[in-house]
């Protein structure tokens, strides 16, 4: 299975998806502290959000990486805007994870433009195409829509539910499947 260690710049009709880094902090501080973003998110993630939440973020996954783990970070810029990443796509194909192996948020004012959506098939492509990924999984929260409807959009199958905390509360998440060829057969 090949290996890239370097999260590439991908480029779609509206943004540029671009390395995570530490100038992202004041952003991600921003836009991530959201109660609206959060409450769709597993447990794990801090709430109320710490003042160095995002800097502490960061960190952990740059260090994820120079240890060598196959992981991937896009920070999402409107083509054309001031350079400040408005969301976050995390990828690690290989993991395995029961609950997941992409996660991604979005700045609420953006929300419902189909941003997301044209990320994540920039991403899938990527997946696919670059790395030769089979299958990935990914997860949300029973009560969260707009992410069912990224997953719905983009190809993913919808294989049932599992148990995961979510800070609303809510524990059922649905669990997706993202494989290699019905992405192919969707995008030739």
């Amino acid at each position: 299975m090949p290996k890239m260690t370097i999260t590439p710049t991908l480029h779609t009709g509206r943004l540029i998806l671009r390395p995570l880094a530490l100038s992202d902090a004041p952003a991600i501080q921003r836009h991530f502290n959201n109660w609206n973003i959060i409450q769709h998110l597993a447990s794990v993630v801090p709430w109320p959000y710490p003042e160095d939440g995002a800097e502490t973020f960061i960190a952990q996954e740059l260090e994820r990486a120079a240890a060598g783990e196959v992981i991937y970070n896009w920070m999402l810029v409107l083509r054309g805007g001031d350079g400040e990443a408005i969301g976050n796509i995390r990828f690690r194909p290989w993991s395995g994870n029961a609950k997941g192996d992409r996660g991604f948020w979005l700045a609420e004012r953006y929300w419902n433009q189909g941003l997301m959506s044209e990320a994540v098939s920039a991403v899938n492509d990527f997946a696919f195409r670059v790395l030769d990924v089979d299958v990935f999984y990914a997860c949300n929260a029973v009560t969260n829509e707009a992410s069912r409807r990224v997953k719905q959009k983009t190809g993913a199958e919808f294989l049932g539910y599992i148990e995961l905390a979510h800070h609303s509360g809510q524990t059922r998440a649905e669990k997706w499947r993202v494989t290699r060829e019905n992405w192919l057969r969707r995008n030739p």
